[in-house]
């Protein structure tokens, strides 16, 4: 059996995750700080899967907790989640997020170096593209000068990971998110961001619930369909999925460059106003949402082409957005 060390496995993305590779007969070893989870993530997984992962509560940024945990931990993958991951708080707290999200990659890939370990999986971000010249965005489209600091810290976790591939033979697969949305079906694990959320499907499902007075919809004005934001929007399982694939060809020596890096999206772009409709239909909710000035750091429109993804890991998204909406709000519902 293999055993994957996951970090931030309690987190939205890091525990549907876990879920899969437990599901795929991977053993599993959680590091998560518990920064934005809870201990009750870790129980939800056990019930949904019938295995407990083994758990160390951990700061990655701190290093000699990193040495630490290696000394005794032998891994065959690590799939790399911890990072915060807030456009608008990253540009108010922009050392924070550099000390975190790179600090703790750097500490790793350490690590891993020095411990001949192989096989690195990193959660990245369609946020490397900035506003693509073309859509949809493929993997040739160029990386452009960030438009937040955490968009600049996936972009500099790329360029780390890159260098030591390069230098130390380690093998790595970048993914590149979109925007993921949903929960899992048993509705034990979902999005459930501690204190205001900053992604739109949280606010979407915590204003419908009534916890939220109302949805700020951020500007009006782009040139789209509609004149707000476009995204790609991937349902968190399938999203999950694209990791066992892309650490499957890793430890089976199927990938064809030290780093390669792969779109992850449904490949469909969605307006805000289009997805608000789209949640009153498959809620029977009806939202209370204003219009709002743009937010620093937002773009205008991003949405993927997967036909890399498609082919080369041989994955595919398997859920629509109103799945990913009505999963999300009968996870509210669970709340």
């Amino acid at each position: 059996m293999k055993r994957i060390l996951v970090t931030g496995g309690l987190g939205f993305i890091g525990s549907h995750t876990v879920v899969e590779l437990q599901n795929e007969g991977f053993e599993v070893v959680i590091v998560d700080d518990l920064s934005n989870t809870t201990l009750k993530v870790l129980e939800s997984i056990t019930e949904i899967t019938g295995t407990r992962p083994t758990f160390h509560q951990i700061d990655l940024r701190i290093k000699n907790d990193v040495k630490t945990l290696f000394k005794t931990l032998k891994v065959d993958g690590i799939i790399h989640f911890s990072a915060f991951k807030a456009v608008g708080e990253s540009i108010q707290n922009p050392l924070d997020y550099y000390e975190n999200n790179i600090g703790s990659l750097v500490y790793i890939l350490q690590e891993m170096r020095d411990r001949n370990l192989d096989n690195f999986i990193f959660s990245s971000s369609c946020t490397v593209y900035g506003q693509a010249d073309e859509l949809p965005i493929t993997e040739n489209a160029p990386v452009k000068k960030a438009e937040s600091t955490y968009g600049n810290t996936k972009q500099i976790g790329e360029e780390i990971i890159q260098e030591t591939c390069k230098a130390h033979q380690l093998n790595a697969i970048a993914l590149r998110y979109f925007n993921p949305i949903g929960a899992h079906e048993s509705v034990k694990i979902g999005e459930l961001p501690i204190g205001v959320p900053q992604n739109l499907i949280p606010f979407v499902t915590q204003t419908a619930a009534g916890i939220r007075k109302e949805l700020s919809v951020f500007g009006d004005d782009y040139p789209t369909i509609d004149g707000t934001a476009v995204r790609d929007y991937i349902h968190v399982v399938d999203l999950a999925k694209a990791h066992i694939a892309a650490l499957k060809r890793l430890i089976n020596k199927t990938n064809k460059q030290n780093f390669e890096f792969f779109n992850v999206g449904s490949g469909k772009g969605s307006s805000v106003l289009e997805v608000i409709k789209a949640f009153e239909k498959a809620s029977g909710q009806p939202l209370n949402y204003k219009i709002v000035g743009r937010r620093e750091g937002d773009i205008t429109s991003a949405y993927a082409n997967t036909t890399k993804a498609n082919k080369e890991l041989n994955w595919k998204t398997e859920k629509s957005l109103d799945e990913g909406l009505a999963s999300a709000w009968k996870w509210q519902q669970r709340q």
